[in-house]
């Protein structure tokens, strides 16, 4: 795999993972009852979104190492899926 390559799978784990990772430790103006005018009741809180640019990050930075070494060093790749499931 290319540097390029690399980066563009990590540029896709990391979107993917931040749209997962947004709901986590998020609070909502209706739970702390503090709703400001002309926003929703479901609007955050406090964003805090740095926090979840570094979270996302980390776990990112996780799953990208996992697909890396399974493709790099255990050679898997998509070419040994049909080799799973014979009888498809």
């Amino acid at each position: 795999m290319s540097v390029i390559s690399g980066m563009a799978i990590f540029f896709i784990i990391w979107w993917t993972t931040l749209f997962a990772m947004l709901p986590f430790g998020l609070r909502t103006q209706a739970e702390e009852n503090h709703i400001v005018r002309g926003t929703v009741a479901s609007a955050p809180a406090r964003p805090r979104i740095w926090l979840a640019f570094l979270r996302t990050t980390i776990v990112a930075t996780i799953i990208f190492g996992l697909f890396w070494f399974v493709t790099q060093k255990l050679g898997f790749g998509l070419d040994d899926i049909p080799h799973f499931f014979p009888d498809l």
